[in-house]
């Protein structure tokens, strides 16, 4: 394990921000000046000398990334499968070559798929929910409780912490919290699965999975394979700014997570799970439809 380390430690320097000239138009006025970009680069993971996949993201916390993308994809189930964690090539920052403690058939069997994730889509084509169920993944911790007045404070937290999205607008975050509302850790990237994976890969590189006493709140939309990283790793309680997808929804509520989305102001919309969230109130629920806006 003496190359697998602490994920406090594991990054070189990166570079998140770029800049470039750009022409502003402004009530008929145009000024030439610099403006800020996200960095959008492709990483390459590789186990020993097989390619495995390669997933756009914005450069940082790279061994995260993939140490959280093995753990939802189901390659590796916990740190102590992984023996070398490191980049391909001194100097090499869009490649990370791992090697496993163990190569059973299951892992062969998953290293044969050789799928591409992009920034936008993530995973594409295993969006099932039967290929969650037969991964035996447990029902989130059910005594986990969090209140609506700290989970409503908690999008605000979120977007003061984001350094990068303050400067360029355009990567999404994922952020765990306790149940006080501490902030535990936050990461950026310009997809919001890889977000979630980095967050998820910090939890394992330092031994706090499963992440049972956590709320993760992540930008923008709550789609399924939000949901199912966030129950790899054993999150009771998922909250997005934005709308769930309807397969999100049903996943969430067959294996007894929390799903709240729209968490925006002192409003907020629970899909699943209302019993860990303390204080929503059992009032009049109404007819019709929530307000999008």
């Amino acid at each position: 394990m003496a190359t697998v380390p602490k994920s406090d430690s594991v990054d070189r320097p990166y570079r998140s921000i770029a800049l470039t000239s750009v022409e502003r138009w402004q009530e008929g006025a145009v000024t030439h000046v610099q403006d800020y970009l996200a960095v959008e680069e492709p990483l390459e993971i590789r186990i020993g000398d097989m390619p495995m996949s390669v997933t756009m993201r914005t450069p940082g916390h790279d061994q995260e990334l993939v140490s959280g993308f093995l753990l939802t994809e189901g390659i590796i189930s916990g740190r102590s499968d992984l023996k070398r964690l490191e980049a391909a090539v001194a100097g090499a920052g869009n490649t990370i070559s791992v090697e496993l403690a163990t190569r059973g058939e299951s892992v062969s069997a998953q290293l044969q798929r050789n799928f591409l994730a992009a920034s936008s889509c993530g995973i594409c084509g295993k969006a099932s929910i039967d290929s969650i169920r037969v991964r035996g993944i447990k029902v989130p911790n059910r005594e986990f409780r969090i209140s609506a007045e700290i989970l409503c404070a908690l999008p605000g937290q979120l977007r003061e912490r984001q350094a990068v999205f303050g400067r360029t607008g355009g990567l999404h975050a994922a952020a765990a919290f306790s149940s006080s509302g501490e902030l535990l850790v936050i990461r950026e990237d310009i997809g919001r699965h890889n977000a979630v994976d980095k967050v998820i890969g910090w939890a394992l590189l330092n031994d706090r999975l499963p992440l049972s006493d956590v709320a993760l709140i992540v930008s923008g939309r709550g789609g399924f394979e939000i949901v199912q990283k966030a129950l790899v790793a054993g999150v009771p309680v998922l909250a997005s700014v934005s709308a769930p997808s309807s397969l999100a929804v049903q996943l969430a509520r067959e294996f007894g997570m929390t799903l709240v989305g729209f968490l925006r102001g002192q409003r907020f919309v629970i899909y699943s799970g209302q019993q860990r969230i303390r204080g929503e109130g059992t009032g009049n629920r109404g007819e019709g439809r929530e307000n999008r806006e």
